[in-house]
């Protein structure tokens, strides 16, 4: 599985009682992992899924995870979900660069 950081969406607000101490804005490092989408699998993995139905994120991959056959690659780089509209317009957009960033390899 690929692991990893959601876009940071929000800024950050810093309170302390009623009283607004510090604000700016959230950086990615401040979230969690998440499930990035993107998976190695060995073949036997298919017959982990029930049915057309069963929902790879709340059967096989739990299912491994509690066997300890479930792996993470925690992939630092470019990555941007592409959820809603607004998310593929902004990919598009980046599509245009000369080098696009899921392209850029000089940080390698």
């Amino acid at each position: 599985m690929t692991a990893v950081r959601p876009p940071a969406r929000f800024g950050h607000l810093g309170i302390h009682g009623d009283k607004v101490v510090s604000f700016g804005e959230k950086v990615q490092a401040d979230e969690g992992w998440i499930n990035g989408g993107f998976f190695v699998l060995e073949p036997e993995v298919i017959e982990m899924i029930d049915n057309d139905w069963d929902l790879f994120e709340t059967g096989a991959l739990p299912k491994l995870a509690m066997d300890n056959q479930l792996m993470a690659f925690k992939h630092e780089y470019f990555w941007k979900p592409m959820d809603t509209l607004r998310e593929k317009n902004e990919l598009e957009k980046l599509s245009l660069d000369e080098i696009p960033p899921w392209l850029d390899f000089s940080h390698f």
